[in-house]
């Protein structure tokens, strides 16, 4: 049977468009119509027009009573499965002890792995799923999740099975992204080299072979992995087919932003303290800048050079960074209101980094990411006039009504 969807009295609809990460002045030049109606049919959107909506028999008919309407948001950086919470480390951070402190005293990442470790694969599916039905209620369709709390070939084969089952059983599309390089764990603290090779020779290969990721992130830090390692361990990721990505330049400019251009990563993520030669590194090598406001908000960190970016021509996507340490938040509409107010990005091209550009950065930018004939019918309907209005308004939900591949998924 056809499935017909049909959303009439638009007051406005705004999208970016294409299937490719817009930089500079393209990020910003997005499509603002209003008066519209949509079609849908089987989940693919079939018309967008003005004036008189068609009579379609037996189509479900959703009347937006002249409300802003955009694509569902892309999250293209969360670090979705985990054990345990750190709420503990609250009071380190008020009083000023630098993460890479906590890290080597054996909190930070490494405390969630132990939690993780510990937790079995069906406990962490049941809070995974809770924390994915929070995001689709925050307009979040589309998400990225990393492995990196299990930290051998066990655990994080666990975390990147999870997001393999919920991939079916529930509503927000899910990519899996490879990161056993997010720190070295405790068996490994004296031999760091053998970790190293843990995951080049065994673990990169397996995740490979069984399908179980399609990107491959690390965390390139001081006292984590250098940008030597980083690049040892991305190219190998390369060779076996996953995409290369990368946490760079998040506390120290190590050389991360860098290599990110030199080997073609996708995405470069976080980028803090990113320096001059990291932009423009990442302009020649067509890498995504996937930027994480709420996480230098949560931190009391500086922002990360959004404009600069927008200026060199480096596509730039915001995503949420959720996690349960530096940033334990599920709200992209937050981030995307963070980037609004302190990287002073307009709205439309907070729109782009957050749909259009953050789906590029997962590889979803051919069905997702803008309201546009053949792309999935992934919609929000926002309690709200314009876009203007989103990004006016911060720290509440404004999601009304959320539409994955068709159907009404959440409705307030």
């Amino acid at each position: 049977m056809t499935a017909l969807l049909l959303i009439k009295n638009i007051g406005m609809l705004a999208t970016a468009r294409g299937c490719a990460a817009r930089a500079g002045a393209e990020q910003g030049d997005i499509s603002l119509t209003q008066g519209c109606w949509i079609t849908a049919e089987n989940g693919i959107i079939t018309k967008i027009g003005q004036g008189e909506p068609p009579a379609l028999e037996g189509a479900q008919v959703i009347d937006a009573k002249n409300r802003l309407v955009t694509a569902g948001l892309v999250d293209a950086h969360t670090h979705l499965v985990f054990g345990g919470w750190r709420e503990h480390e609250l009071a380190l951070k008020l009083h000023g002890v630098p993460y890479l402190d906590i890290l080597a005293q054996g909190g930070g990442i490494l405390s969630t792995v132990h939690s993780t470790r510990a937790a079995t694969e069906e406990e962490l599916c049941e809070k995974t799923a809770k924390l994915l039905n929070e995001m689709l209620s925050l307009g979040t369709t589309t998400c990225e999740a990393k492995s990196g709390y299990g930290l051998d070939l066990e655990n994080e084969c666990k975390q990147l099975r999870v997001v393999q089952k919920l991939q079916n059983t529930q509503p927000v599309e899910l990519v899996p992204t490879f990161m056993a390089a997010h720190a070295v764990p405790p068996e490994y603290q004296e031999n760091r080299e053998g970790y190293i090779r843990l995951i080049i020779d065994e673990m990169i290969p397996y995740v490979s072979e069984h399908k179980l990721a399609k990107y491959c992130d690390i965390f390139c830090e001081t006292g984590v992995f250098s940008a030597k390692e980083s690049k040892k361990i991305l190219l190998a990721a390369k060779e076996h087919g996953l995409i290369p990505k990368i946490h760079a330049d998040e506390i120290d400019p190590i050389g991360g932003s860098v290599l990110a251009g030199e080997i073609g990563a996708v995405s470069a993520e976080h980028l803090i303290v990113c320096p001059p030669e990291g932009i423009a590194s990442m302009a020649k090598g067509g890498t995504i800048a996937c930027l994480l406001p709420a996480t230098s908000f949560y931190l009391g960190a500086t922002f990360a050079p959004a404009r600069e970016m927008v200026t060199a021509n480096v596509p730039v996507a915001v995503a949420s960074d959720f996690n349960p340490g530096s940033t334990p938040n599920l709200s992209l509409q937050l981030a995307m209101n963070i980037a609004c107010l302190r990287y002073r990005l307009t709205p439309e091209e907070v729109l782009t980094a957050a749909t259009l550009n953050a789906a590029a950065a997962i590889g979803c930018a051919d069905k997702v990411g803008t309201v546009e004939v053949g792309k999935q019918a992934d919609l929000l309907i926002w309690d709200a006039p314009n876009l203007n209005f989103i990004f006016y308004r911060y720290g509440s939900n404004l999601i009304d009504t959320v539409i994955k591949k068709g159907q009404i998924v959440k409705r307030r």
